[in-house]
């Protein structure tokens, strides 16, 4: 009797030493930043008139500045940013307006930059949107 005893507490000591270091193993953890960054765009445009593009964006990781830059890729020309927003606390909006010579495919996406400063020539890159795309007639 003794012996089912003695097995049955070490079961139990065995699980609560198994709990204990899951819990010490989760704490450790790194702690990851949510983050999203959202872009419209109209999906068909005409030549000659404005095509206007916004997107916000925002992350919770602190310490940083944010700002939203919207880049364009279209007719060969790779990606460039067309605008960006002021560096500020929290969430931030921008928006790019401009016209298209031309017909064709153009594409948007929207860039998250943590900044430690105003003037930080480091910008860590956070998140990026979905790529849209703006069929131009």
């Amino acid at each position: 009797m003794k012996k089912t005893g003695m097995k049955a507490r070490g079961g139990r000591v065995a699980v609560i030493g198994a709990l204990g270091l899951v819990s010490v193993a989760l704490a450790a953890a790194p702690a990851f930043a949510k983050g999203s960054v959202d872009i419209t765009a109209p999906s068909t445009a005409h030549v000659g008139k404005t095509i206007t593009v916004t997107a916000q964006g925002g992350d919770d990781s602190a310490g940083y500045l944010h700002q939203l830059c919207v880049e364009e890729n279209g007719f060969g020309e790779g990606w460039h940013q067309e605008t960006c927003s002021a560096a500020v606390k929290g969430d931030a909006r921008v928006t790019a307006r401009g016209t298209s010579a031309r017909r064709g495919d153009l594409r948007f996406r929207a860039v998250l930059y943590g900044l430690t400063s105003t003037h930080d020539r480091k910008p860590v890159r956070l998140h990026a949107s979905d790529v849209v795309t703006v069929h131009v007639r």
